[in-house]
């Protein structure tokens, strides 16, 4: 026969609140080249990034005039997705746009 004895004490947890910090955001930027038709840089500004038609076109000419264009701001994971998928996408079609990802500048 066992004998029990309590010898467990209270203990009392103070619940901290914590804070969880926002993942951190990447821009994914198209870079102008001399060679990709502006109609497919509007087809892949809607296809991918889910721009209307005015939208798409605003960012196109940003990335004729100035050399690049961002298309959204994401996770690290889609940025990276949304890049690839561009990239598969010129390949397919055989054009040279460039698609990359940086941090995104804090608002």
């Amino acid at each position: 026969m066992a004998i029990q004895t309590d010898n467990q004490q209270d203990t009392v947890l103070d619940r901290q609140a914590s804070k969880v910090a926002p993942p951190p955001m990447y821009q994914v930027v198209l870079l102008n080249d001399d060679y990709t038709p502006m109609e497919f840089v509007v087809n892949v500004l809607q296809r991918i990034f889910g721009k209307n038609e005015d939208e798409a076109a605003r960012i196109m000419l940003l990335v004729h005039h100035q050399g690049r264009g961002v298309c959204g701001v994401y996770t690290r994971d889609i940025a990276a997705t949304r890049v690839e998928m561009v990239r598969q996408m010129a390949r397919a079609r055989q054009h040279p746009l460039q698609c990359i990802m940086e941090p995104a500048p804090d608002a």
